[in-house]
């Protein structure tokens, strides 16, 4: 089962409609989108609020979480339907050509997890140790998906309080130039827009993809029960129309 990559129109419409929203205010109050530029102040916040998560998290997990953001734009095609449509499929096969035929069937599969279950049944697995085998796998694999995705949840945390600490640092440059009043703009306008970039970037960013992000894991989770529950009632040998009627159950 190959699963394609399709744009999730929504995710796109909610991330448009959150910053044209937010600017569209600015300018219908008189302010100037360039106001809300500044350099120094996205430095401070991303590179404290990145450096912040880098220091708790291990760099594998960090890269895959960066790497499964992608999701919220492209999630991958978790089809029920069709996954319990190639399961019969299997069945249907080892019932008229044996288990070992699976094993021409597994390599034709991309996803790991799969081949490996076809791999279980092809050699001959009883079912308590297949199920055993793949459900490790979909432990760690969960696990370690929600680990990366946690990344995305603490920079939610981080970004603020950095946003915070950029608006104090902004009011010390505002402090240390009272003799100058024409380094006193620069330095409000760093101090209040660290702020926005910290508490938008958490709520309109950081946050959206830790829960999207969530949810896509959940469903990858049902899709590998399915699986499990499948391979499993081929190792017994059940008749195909009723593994079918059991795993339609999975969903709505």
């Amino acid at each position: 089962m190959n699963k394609r990559l399709k744009l999730d129109f929504n995710s796109v419409i909610g991330i448009l409609l959150a910053f044209v929203a937010i600017i569209g205010g600015q300018m219908l109050e008189g302010g100037h989108i360039s106001s809300l530029i500044q350099a120094a102040a996205f430095l401070i916040v991303m590179g404290g609020t990145v450096g912040a998560v880098l220091l708790q998290s291990p760099v594998k997990v960090f890269l895959n979480g960066i790497r499964m953001s992608k999701w919220v734009l492209f999630p991958p095609e978790n089809s029920p339907q069709n996954l319990i449509k190639e399961i019969i499929s299997w069945a249907h096969i080892s019932r008229k050509d044996g288990l070992l035929a699976l094993e021409l069937q597994a390599q034709n599969i991309n996803d790991p997890f799969i081949q490996k279950g076809l791999q279980l049944l092809a050699d001959g697995s009883t079912a308590e140790k297949l199920r055993e085998a793949l459900e490790i796998d979909m432990l760690a694999i969960e696990a370690y998906q929600r680990q990366s995705a946690r990344i995305w949840e603490a920079a939610g945390g981080y970004a603020p309080t950095i946003g915070i600490l950029g608006a104090v640092l902004g009011l010390i440059h505002v402090m240390e130039n009272l003799s100058d009043p024409s380094r006193l703009g620069s330095g409000i306008a760093v101090a209040f827009v660290a702020t926005i970039y910290g508490v938008g970037l958490a709520n309109l960013v950081f946050l959206p993809i830790a829960n999207k992000l969530k949810s896509i894991i959940n469903e990858n989770v049902v899709i590998q029960e399915i699986l499990v529950d499948g391979f499993v009632a081929i190792a017994n040998g059940e008749n195909p129309r009723f593994i079918e009627n059991r795993l339609n159950g999975y969903y709505i």
